[in-house]
């Protein structure tokens, strides 16, 4: 079991508010991710579930149980930090194994935890290496196995994945989401990086300021952000935010529209722009126009739509696509 619930929880540090009374409920077995940008609280609010910062008002239960006062060793969860904070003079396999030898664990049930955790991870042929003989993703594997050993309640990551390079990033990222898929058991992950997010995520929770701006499944918020703040942190590349004279014509403040929402055009269109700067990733081209009036707009079209610096097109957005917002930034 690992549903986990905050009601009207809080953290103060002295007269500073970071994280204002917010609720949010995580059921059992879900993969929950908290995104934001760095300083919006993600990380406290991770540290709260934890007990490793203090609550300073509200609730937290755990399996239905209050535990506001509790402390860390007894809620039942597993943390993996954004260090690997291993020991280099010890095995793969006593690193696993040490916090069920710290908790006095009988041999035999260690044995047999640490086997099924090197055996889950791909680590079984590494067990009497040292961490310095490891790769970075295999040192945050073994991080990751020292958490499955405890068998927890609930698995905290605080992002994890940031101190590898980019390929190792894209493989760990698939394998955390199998190692959910395997072990059904309740995570939830910290990361700034919304892509991580998007693909990882039953649920993302959107943190700004430490408020929570929108909880929802990723393509709930990729398709119906409830405020400019969702809008242009959720997707990749940015959704294009358009205020003025434009916006006005469709009843709102600013209007949103995606990249691949606006249809391209040599002809003719509703705006007509000059192409600056194009990025081709091969499958796809993401231009950058200049439109009088506008930001430079990002539109994402095939990889073979041939374009050079300083052509015009016409640039049409999708009418059924367009994202409209109030002057208060909320969802029309």
């Amino acid at each position: 079991m690992g549903k986990i619930t905050l009601r009207n929880v809080q953290k103060r540090f002295g007269e500073a508010v970071v994280i204002p009374s917010l609720d949010l409920d995580i059921e059992d077995g879900e993969f929950v991710v908290f995104v934001g940008p760095s300083g919006c609280g993600k990380s406290t609010l991770l540290r709260l579930i934890a007990g490793l910062e203090d609550v300073s008002d509200g609730q937290i239960m755990i399996d239905g149980r209050d535990a506001t006062e509790m402390p860390p060793a007894k809620r039942g969860l597993a943390m993996v930090f954004q260090s690997y904070a291993l020991y280099p003079h010890m095995t793969v396999k006593k690193n696993i194994a040490f916090p069920l030898r710290m908790a006095k664990m009988e041999p035999q049930e260690i044995e047999r935890r640490v086997s099924n955790a090197a055996k889950i991870l791909n680590l079984t042929n590494y067990l009497d290496r040292r961490p310095g003989q490891l790769s970075g993703g295999q040192r945050q594997r073994v991080a990751i196995g020292r958490a499955i050993v405890r068998e927890p309640a609930a698995f905290l990551f605080d992002e994890p994945l940031s101190n590898l390079d980019a390929a190792l990033r894209v493989n760990m990222r698939l394998e955390i989401t199998e190692l959910h898929q395997s072990l059904e058991t309740t995570m939830i992950y910290v990361t700034h990086d919304q892509v991580e997010a998007m693909t990882m995520a039953d649920k993302i929770v959107v943190l700004n300021a430490g408020r929570i701006e929108q909880v929802g499944s990723p393509l709930t918020l990729y398709r119906n952000p409830a405020n400019l703040f969702v809008a242009g942190f959720i997707g990749s590349p940015k959704m294009n935010l358009i205020e003025g004279p434009e916006a006005a014509k469709h009843g709102a403040t600013t209007i949103g529209i995606r990249p691949e929402h606006i249809d391209l055009s040599r002809e003719t269109g509703a705006w007509q722009g000059e192409v600056g700067v194009s990025e081709h990733l091969g499958s796809d081209t993401f231009l950058h126009v200049h439109v009088a009036g506008m930001p430079t707009l990002t539109v994402r079209t095939g990889g073979e739509f041939g374009v050079h610096h300083g052509d015009r097109v016409w640039l049409t957005p999708q009418a059924d696509k367009i994202h409209r917002f109030g002057a208060d930034g909320k969802a029309l």
